[in-house]
């Protein structure tokens, strides 16, 4: 089976209000319309959707918007990125503001306090490519700084050149895997802007640092305290605190978290049972587990497993 599915049998069709509101609770996205009755035509066209290796969720769409929409993400994402390839949309994330035209995207990290808002006026033509990751360190990304994300860049030329060849020519489903497989890792080392770097750390500290955030990647579920780990750096809690927080753009806690939920998404992926995956990421609790885990991913445990 192709790893690209229609949401509709159909190829072409029609998005009411209606329509969109369903795909909107599938998919953590609130949608506010111009004046209209609830079955008149918003867009019309095809919209894809996939879940790629590394917990990348792609959407390709290409509609004809009959009259202006606005999607909110309702959903935690560490990292999101949209790209334009024909037409324009407005991008938002509290005063922060983008208009995308064609080769410009931006990339963002949403939490539910901190939405993406998109407007997509009335137009001819628009498609589209968004791509969200839901576990960064499957792909060895660092997780996004705390403050926040969003940030608006170009896209060079044979990335959008290749991403229009690709949506119009028919491949077969292991080929099609692969393509996009390496399109999605293609945007993603373009559209992340770089993070908060060591400065001026000494080298010596910086290994050390490194050691540590590999630890907490590869045995995530050990009870460790801030005092022990800083006893393994030879550092003082404060000190691991300041330095750990400057290379990685986030403090220990919110990387370990960070690891594993990952893990636990990757344990639920396989069919695992949410008090399994909670026991195997660190939790004596499933329900503070799924407490966690909703606020990470912005949908429970359960969903993972039915999907």
């Amino acid at each position: 089976m192709s790893a690209l599915q229609w949401l509709h049998q159909d190829a072409l069709h029609t998005l009411t209000p209606s329509t969109l509101g369903q795909l909107g609770q599938r998919f953590g996205i609130a949608y506010r319309f111009d004046a209209g009755q609830a079955h008149t035509p918003v867009a019309t066209g095809r919209v894809q959707h996939a879940r790629l290796d590394g917990a990348l969720h792609l959407t390709l769409s290409d509609l004809q918007v009959a009259r202006r929409y606005t999607s909110c993400s309702q959903r935690a994402a560490p990292w999101l990125i949209s790209v334009v390839l024909d037409g324009h949309i407005h991008a938002a994330m509290g005063e922060r503001t983008a208009t995308l035209a064609p080769g410009e995207g931006v990339c963002a990290h949403l939490t539910p306090q901190a939405p993406l808002i998109v407007t997509q006026p009335a137009q001819p033509r628009l498609r589209t490519v968004t791509l969200a990751v839901m576990a960064p360190g499957l792909l060895a990304l660092a997780p996004p700084p705390p403050d926040g994300v969003f940030h608006a860049f170009s896209l060079p030329k044979a990335l959008t050149d290749a991403l229009l060849h690709w949506l119009e020519t028919p491949l077969a489903a292991w080929r099609e895997t692969l393509v996009w497989q390496g399109l999605a890792l293609q945007l993603l080392g373009v559209g992340i802007p770089e993070t908060s770097p060591c400065g001026r750390i000494a080298p010596r500290d910086r290994k050390r640092l490194e050691a540590l955030r590999e630890r907490l990647a590869r045995s995530p579920a050990e009870p460790y305290t801030l005092t022990a780990l800083a006893a393994d750096v030879a550092m003082s809690p404060s000190s691991l605190r300041h330095k750990f927080r400057a290379c990685y753009g986030c403090s220990v806690f919110d990387y370990l978290r960070h690891c594993r939920m990952e893990l636990a998404y990757r344990h639920l992926q396989q069919g695992k049972s949410v008090q399994h995956t909670a026991h195997a990421c660190g939790y004596r609790h499933a329900t503070n587990f799924a407490t966690a885990f909703r606020r990470t991913f912005g949908c429970a445990p359960h969903d993972i497993i039915a999907a």
